[in-house]
């Protein structure tokens, strides 16, 4: 089975690419939706032992906890300790269900793949791309986000240019929906051979 990588800075439309590999389909894990699976569940009291006050009822509150750790380079590894072994982990089961089903390829999508090493789990690696211009309208327009929180994501983040350099496969999702839909097909006929 062939895994691919599906990586991009904020606001790039990897979520959206993600989708379009699952339409066509590539069996996806979104380690975005697994993070709010575990901050609702097994994450919960782990992320409440190391930031007293973050939880509540339904979980891990991602405003109080952001509020802790946004621009705390010490606290952001901390909860990325608690975090990504646990993604990883879920990451891991999924790809051994799909080699058991004999799939063969399957989406790893990652937000932070290069930033957090994971170039090894992969066989190739597919960055989504837009202009600098377009990235910052589509993060700015999402409720709760300002210039302030942009940046300090952005600054965690591996440089767009350099996601590009080390990419297999390369799609700028400012060229429409249809132009990416197709961009994802000629990938998956490409890795099919």
């Amino acid at each position: 089975m062939i895994v691919l990588g599906l990586t991009g800075s904020i606001g790039m439309g990897k979520s959206t690419t993600a989708k379009m590999f699952a339409e066509a389909g590539i069996p996806v894990h979104d380690s975005d939706e697994t993070v709010h699976r575990l901050y609702a569940g097994n994450a919960a009291p782990l992320v409440e032992a190391a930031f007293p006050g973050t939880t509540g009822a339904g979980g891990v509150d991602r405003a109080k906890l952001g509020a802790r750790v946004l621009g705390d380079a010490a606290a952001l590894k901390r909860l990325e300790a608690i975090i990504h072994p646990l993604v990883r982990a879920d990451a891991d089961a999924f790809l051994a269900r799909n080699r058991a089903a004999g799939e063969p390829l399957a989406v790893l999508d990652i937000p932070l793949l290069f930033e957090t090493g994971g170039r090894d789990r992969v066989d190739k690696v597919v960055v989504v791309t837009a202009p600098a211009e377009v990235q910052r309208q589509r993060v700015l327009a999402r409720p709760g986000m300002s210039e302030e929180k942009l940046a300090s994501i952005l600054a965690s983040q591996v440089p767009d240019a350099q996601k590009r350099r080390q990419a297999d496969f390369v799609i700028d999702t400012s060229q429409g929906l249809d132009a990416a839909r197709a961009e994802v097909k000629a990938i998956i006929a490409d890795l099919r051979g």
